[in-house]
């Protein structure tokens, strides 16, 4: 038999016997009519696990993880408001069924099964995945994660206390909202839980508001590792700046006592708080798991005896509430409703064609009110010394910095938080006099963990900011790139567009730095953001592109809720010269607030039949060789990509018009580049004789060697010479 059988009949028998575990008895806040209600959401969870496997039996449902074991999270749930948003652990089907009862017009067990079955009509997924969430009961979707929301709970518990002293135009949570974040035992250990609660701590020492309720369910194993026993309240139970709250989660009536008072402490100190439920796994890890394969008989019968469904029934017929047979009158209605339904759902459509997959990978436009833009006292108040030289030609760390200074001007729900871009400026001086011009508020020197930057990002984005993260260095985002890939990249596909996280991170990368770094600050690959889909990659190579394309990037996050990634070349901010010393060649002036350059636009220099394809440094270069070959007799014309993700295909081709070769120059390391992307979509749309040069597959040494590795003014030339000569 499977174990969900046998331990349904388990159920069955011993209340039937009067057998049921013994334990304390019925004690604490927890209403007689809460009591049946918690009691009906852990019996439909329970009811809706084991329609789940059998579906998956029966080629009618997928891969599935199961709650049961975990039904105590149902009084965690009645202990919350349903406006209180809540990012769910994957085992906690019975937060999700509880809440459903605290929230009219619900179908818990329609919508549930809808999920299992993959069905276009599953109102949080459209049937992309068994997933946990709903819009109606303020749960972002989550899949299988690993601590991987706890950043973005950070940062949405953090922007409550933001959004009171700066309300956005879409602000979502209410002022004395908490949020709730749950995960397993196994997860805490993981470096993205230990990053995030060292920094709602970190918060809240410095008594910032956090309210924030971490929720751990302990089980004692993950898949099958057991985690030694009295480990996690050993490690979370004295954390500075952290309230530590535990309680027995195989009794509702102890684990609503323990939620209540932990959301009592969050919502009153709001100071964050880790509650410890002490619970049992049943089952096996997922659908597939087959715990006997890895454990002792002995252990998960032991967990089976411990279910916290038979510990429910003896409390409620021991304190008089229910009697015997109400209780399996109770647990018969679900297991009834949920085969009833699940029978339904199984005819109900699913996704079939790579179009319906993708319908929700782009978030859809929202109503925003106009931004007028500032009056021109609070411009050039903001501006200060700075507006005299708005006309006078400037290198590119001052036109963003200008830029910027504008969007936070016109933008109020505009937020930039990273390590060093307050007070200092950002290490190259991008951010400077920001804090002076608009406050500690909006300008937020983060503690130096690139998972909590990004994090505290996607959380503000889901109560109505629009966060600008800065990653300091292009190498550092790898220790974090999970937050973009499995978090805010994948929101609007798991929710079917109702949930969104928009930003536009900002990135100091690539190569070409010839005093500072060495591989870790001078990072010329930009495959791992080219392989997200949804994303938006762009990357300017000047100072006026740079000011245009960043005004885009904000209009992007802002109106189309899209994630958008701006990668600023660090060599070319303090450029200023173009062939000789002093020239100023490759300075811009401050192109005027209005000024746009629309996603896929590139942007062309010259009109000879050579055709340079490029963007960033290897523009700049690209540019230095020009005037060589045009001495040698070759003319040319120099194509700036400016946006790399998704490829600007038809506006790189247009701009193909009346060439007649192609020389791709990439910055980026042969394997992996953007070339591989261009000579592929040259190959299939057009028949010039196309060649590249691409920076070596090696990492960037600090020293004489710096550039070496990659594309150089004279190997541009080269390259040009020898594809101009071949027939």
């Amino acid at each position: 038999m499977d174990r969900a059988d046998i331990v349904d009949q388990t159920f069955r028998e011993k209340l039937s016997a009067g057998t049921l575990p013994q334990g304390p008895a019925a004690s604490g806040p927890l209403t007689a009519p809460d009591a049946v209600a918690v009691f009906r959401a852990q019996c439909l969870s329970r009811n809706l696990d084991r329609r789940s496997r059998k579906m998956q039996a029966m080629g009618q449902g997928y891969y599935t993880i199961g709650s049961s074991g975990h039904e105590g999270m149902a009084a965690v749930a009645a202990a919350l408001r349903p406006d209180d948003m809540a990012f769910l652990h994957y085992r906690d089907g019975a937060f999700q069924t509880m809440r459903s009862s605290q929230v009219p017009g619900t179908t818990p067990t329609w919508d549930m099964l809808l999920s299992f079955a993959t069905s276009t009509e599953d109102p949080i997924s459209g049937g992309r995945h068994k997933v946990l969430g709903s819009k109606a009961l303020m749960i972002p979707p989550q899949t299988s994660t690993i601590a991987s929301h706890l950043p973005k709970a950070v940062g949405a518990a953090y922007s409550i206390g933001l959004a009171k002293r700066h309300a956005p135009e879409h602000k979502v949570l209410t002022d004395d909202s908490i949020v709730m974040c749950s995960f397993g035992d196994a997860s805490s250990n993981h470096s993205t839980a230990q990053g995030a609660i060292n920094t709602a701590c970190w918060t809240s020492f410095q008594s910032v508001p956090m309210p924030l309720l971490f929720v751990c369910e302990d089980n004692g194993i993950g898949i099958s590792t057991r985690t030694p026993k009295g480990w996690v309240g050993e490690n979370f139970s004295n954390r500075p700046g952290l309230k530590y709250f535990h309680a027995n989660g195989l009794d509702m009536f102890d684990t609503y006592r323990a939620a209540r008072e932990a959301e009592d402490y969050v919502r009153t100190r709001r100071k964050p708080a880790f509650l410890h439920l002490s619970l049992v796994r049943l089952y096996g890890h997922a659908g597939s798991d087959l715990q006997q394969a890895y454990l002792p008989k002995t252990i998960f019968e032991g967990w089976e005896a411990d279910d916290p469904l038979m510990h429910s029934a003896r409390l409620l017929t021991d304190a008089g509430i229910l009697t015997e047979q109400q209780v399996l009158e109770i647990y018969d209605e679900a297991d009834a409703r949920c085969a009833r339904l699940a029978e339904e759902v199984a005819t109900r459509p699913r996704l079939k064609t790579a179009e319906d997959v993708m319908a929700s990978l782009i978030p859809p436009v929202r109503a925003c009110a106009p931004s007028n833009g500032p009056s021109d006292g609070a411009r050039l108040s903001a501006f200060g010394s700075d507006a005299k030289q708005l006309d006078t030609p400037q290198p590119m760390s001052r036109l963003l910095n200008w830029a910027l200074t504008d969007l936070m001007l016109t933008h109020e729900e505009l937020v930039m938080m990273g390590e060093d871009v307050g007070l200092k400026g950002g290490v190259y001086g991008v951010t400077q006099k920001l804090t002076n011009r608009f406050g500690p508020d909006r300008m937020i020197d983060t503690l130096l963990d690139e998972q909590s930057i990004l994090g505290l990002a996607i959380g503000m984005a889901h109560n109505g900011f629009v966060p600008m993260p800065e990653i300091q260095f292009l190498a550092y985002l790898h220790n974090a790139e999970d937050q973009i890939r499995g978090e805010a990249a994948t929101l609007s596909f798991f929710s079917n567009g109702q949930f969104t996280n928009p930003m536009v991170l900002r990135i100091a990368g690539l190569g070409y730095q010839k005093g500072f770094g060495g591989h870790f600050h001078n990072d010329n690959s930009l495959a791992v953001l080219r392989d997200i889909p949804g994303v938006i990659l762009a990357c300017p190579s000047n100072g006026a592109d740079g000011a245009r394309m960043l005004r885009e990037c904000m209009r992007l996050a802002r109106e189309e809720q899209r994630v958008v990634v701006f990668i600023e070349p660090i060599a070319l901010y303090p450029m200023r010269d173009l062939h000789e010393e002093k020239d100023g060649g490759w300075m811009r002036t401050y192109p005027s607030p209005d000024q746009t350059i629309p996603l896929g636009e590139v942007g062309v220099s010259g009109d000879g039949p050579l055709a340079i394809v490029t963007y960033g440094n290897g523009t700049y270069l690209s540019h230095q060789a020009t005037r060589m070959l045009s001495d040698q007799g070759i003319e040319t014309r120099v194509i700036d990509m400016r946006w790399l993700a998704p490829l600007p295909t038809q506006g790189i081709l247009d701009a193909l018009q009346g060439a007649e070769k192609v020389l791709i120059v990439d910055e980026c390391r042969t394997t992996g580049s953007q070339s591989e992307a261009l000579m592929a979509m040259l190959a299939e749309n057009c028949d010039l004789p196309t060649a590249r040069l691409a920076a070596q597959d090696s990492f960037i040494a600090t020293g004489p060697a710096y550039a070496a590795t990659m594309p150089s003014c004279d190997s541009i030339v080269d390259a040009a010479k020898t594809l101009w000569s071949t027939k």
